[in-house]
């Protein structure tokens, strides 16, 4: 693997994930399309470079006062649950589905915040 284009990554994914977009979205395609990594390995290297990724961006966040903490556990549990259970699920799922799922789930995500944007810019006239 190219060092520089993983410095590039890391930084692109790194600036993505401490803004809220999540790191993931940017680094799994991206070491899929241009370094070949198979789908269900970039997804094991964006879990292990979301962990430091995430503890500054919450760190940073909360000095800011940007982090509410009421009712924080109903997002955190079932959000712990539901990854043990997705990562099971993935394990059953052949890669090819799971590129398929993961790309029109991208897909989705990009109408999603461009129809937000446009709705924005409509309501500032």
């Amino acid at each position: 693997m190219s060092i520089a284009l993983m410095l590039v990554l890391g930084l692109i994914s790194g600036v993505a994930g401490g803004m809220g977009l999540g790191g993931g979205t940017i680094l799994i395609p991206a070491l899929t399309i241009f370094l070949n990594v198979p789908q269900t390995s970039a997804q094991g290297v964006n879990l292990i470079v979301f962990l430091p990724m995430a503890l500054v961006a919450i760190i940073i966040h909360s000095k800011n006062g940007f982090i509410q903490t009421k009712d924080l556990i109903f997002l955190i549990l079932p959000g712990i649950v539901f990854s043990v259970v997705g990562a099971m699920v993935s394990n059953l799922i052949p890669r090819q589905i799971v590129r398929i799922v993961f790309g029109c789930f991208l897909i989705l995500i990009a109408i999603w915040q461009a129809v937000d944007i446009i709705i924005k810019l409509k309501n500032k006239k």
